[in-house]
């Protein structure tokens, strides 16, 4: 039997981080600059502490007061402990998760530490590569 491919395989290994320091409109902007809607929030020894989302984001407007500029730091809007996947997870169990859960990425963790991050997108690319489509796969018009 072929080895199952595996997170690790698949996974994006650079990933944008943000420090929990982070002033939260700076953190917006990079949210926008960097054209994600969410980035993993890492210490300095880069563990995994928590994700900033841009629905955490939306806070900053449904929080605010009186026109306000909001303030404060990226680790008061952030949600900690994410859901995360370990690397070597098998990338068929991983879609199992996606089935279960809202979001469309999964962190990738290994020792406490964030190693990548995986989509949906990489799943199905996985799916492809993996599986042999017959000759009733749609063409490309």
């Amino acid at each position: 039997m072929a080895k199952l491919p595996v997170v690790r395989d698949q996974m994006d290994k650079h990933v944008a981080t943000l420090p929990p320091e982070t002033r939260i409109l700076d953190a917006v902007g990079f949210l926008l600059e960097k054209r994600v809607t969410g980035a993993p929030v890492v210490d300095k020894a880069g563990r995994l502490i928590g994700i900033l989302t841009e629905k955490d984001c939306l806070r900053l407007i449904a929080e605010g007061v009186g026109g306000d500029l909001p303030r404060g730091t990226v680790a008061d809007y952030m949600t900690p402990d994410p859901e995360t996947i370990p690397p070597d997870m098998d990338v068929y169990f991983a879609a199992g998760l996606f089935l279960t859960r809202d979001f469309r990425r999964f962190l990738v963790v290994e020792d406490g530490r964030l190693v990548g991050a995986i989509t949906r997108f990489d799943i199905l690319r996985a799916i492809r590569a993996n599986l042999t489509f017959g000759a009733s796969m749609p063409s490309n018009r």
